[in-house]
């Protein structure tokens, strides 16, 4: 699905998504990745769901935001809460989601104003 931006590209916006990857800014990604307003997308050493740990989050807790997005693939899935231990500890909330509506979600909270980060797991990706 394509999704409109407006003009301003400063901000790291989802410009697209399937079930292989993901656009920014009209870039595509067919990895795992973290993405923030004003931070450029970075890999996110996930192949699957399966295999969060509480190191992946702590990833992200570095980076202090609000909230985390988690796009957890083509249907929507729960992470234990002590994987995200990390995170709640910090009073940063975690929103589940499948991948395109986290991808929707983002786009919207980015566009608030808020300091959210989108975590995405593509799964089957390649060398995953």
């Amino acid at each position: 699905m394509k999704l409109h931006s407006d003009n301003n590209q400063q901000y790291q916006t989802v410009t697209g998504y399937d079930a292989s990857g993901v656009e920014i800014n009209a870039k595509r990604f067919d990895f795992s990745l973290t993405v923030m307003p004003e931070v450029a997308p970075r890999p996110w050493n996930v192949a699957r769901f399966e295999d969060l740990t509480a190191e992946h989050f702590e990833e992200i807790a570095k980076d202090v935001p609000d909230v985390v997005v988690l796009g957890t693939g083509e249907r929507q899935r729960f992470v234990h809460p002590k994987l995200v231990a990390s995170l709640s500890s910090k009073r940063i909330g975690v929103d589940c989601m499948d991948s395109h509506a986290a991808c929707r979600t983002y786009n919207i909270l980015m566009g608030e104003g808020r300091k959210v980060t989108l975590a995405l797991i593509i799964e089957g990706a390649p060398g995953a």
